[in-house]
């Protein structure tokens, strides 16, 4: 995942969940610390984005936006809008 990916990335999980996500929320939904987290997600946007266990963490949040695929070895088609609203309601509840 790229820096402007992962900006991107925040700006849509932000309109999924229906308010702007900070660089502090995203560091929160990432597990890093809060002293830390926010400046190292807005390094990440700045240059070439997280990898590891954290962009992995991410193409895994990703599903809660539409604009993100679902594969269908994972979840049926039908199931897809259930599974999204699911991973939106668990990103609220981190953040809340």
């Amino acid at each position: 995942m790229t820096g402007p990916e992962l900006k991107q990335l925040r700006e849509d999980l932000g309109e999924a969940i229906g308010r702007p996500l900070s660089v502090a929320d995203m560091a929160k939904l990432c597990g890093l610390p809060p002293e830390t987290g926010p400046d190292t997600i807005a390094e990440w946007e700045a240059g070439a984005g997280p990898n590891g266990p954290v962009a992995a963490l991410l193409s895994f949040i990703a599903v809660g936006c539409d604009h993100y695929p679902l594969g269908e070895e994972i979840i049926s088609a039908g199931d897809a809008e259930l599974f999204r609203a699911m991973m939106r309601a668990g990103i609220i509840r981190r953040l809340g």
